[in-house]
């Protein structure tokens, strides 16, 4: 599939299936201009990703609107946002909501200054973005997401020993999904399920109901 395929079939689905309106897939757009622009001269994200970012970047990130309940919170964090995936997403989504706000966390100063152009470009008032680790700061937010950071295992201590309780952990497995969650089961103390990814059949996210 070509880049214009995925970029239409994408936003299509955003659209009819995640109640994006025509601003916020705008504004995605300009996000995604910035990211291959950028990814030009910086590593943002796998060149070998570029032509597809639609749908292994955007439309990965944007499934997780899905499993958050946006009647009942008031704050996410993404933990390791990289160049904002999916943290940028999910601030584009949540944009129209005074009382929410996201918290960014990422280490590498390339992709921060990256991210705070991104987050001064787009206007995402409600965005607050710290440029060290997550171990710096106290984890109170509602929703703790995580894509690519950290292996399960050490998610899971994150959840456990962390983050402040209640709270829901969601994070983004890849086709080794279920061989990972049979070796860390034993760290999870909480209800948890495991559901299919949108964007690739094999890979799969875990949701983990962290209560006190």
């Amino acid at each position: 599939m070509k880049y214009g395929e995925y970029q239409a079939e994408t936003k299509s689905f955003l659209a009819k299936n995640l109640n994006f309106n025509d601003k916020k897939i705008n504004l995605i757009e300009i996000f995604v201009e910035e990211v291959l622009n950028y990814n030009q001269k910086y590593n943002l994200i796998s060149r070998s990703s570029e032509k597809d970012i639609w749908n292994r970047h955007v439309m990965d990130s944007a499934q997780l609107i899905k499993h958050i309940d946006h009647n009942n919170f008031n704050s996410l964090a993404d933990l390791g946002t990289g160049a904002g995936f999916p943290g940028i997403i999910l601030s584009i989504f949540y944009s129209d909501i005074l009382t929410f706000h996201v918290k960014l966390y990422e280490k590498s100063k390339v992709k921060v200054k990256f991210v705070k152009s991104i987050i001064d470009k787009l206007g995402l008032k409600h965005v607050i973005l710290y440029d060290n680790d997550y171990q710096s700061h106290i984890l109170d937010s509602d929703y703790i997401v995580a894509r690519a950071f950290k292996k399960l295992p050490e998610m899971l201590r994150i959840s456990r020993e962390t983050a402040k309780k209640p709270h829901k952990l969601i994070v983004m497995l890849g086709k080794s999904a279920q061989d990972e969650l049979n070796k860390a089961s034993k760290g999870i103390i909480y209800k948890y399920k495991l559901v299919p990814s949108i964007t690739e059949s094999d890979s799969k996210i875990l949701l983990v109901d962290a209560i006190k």
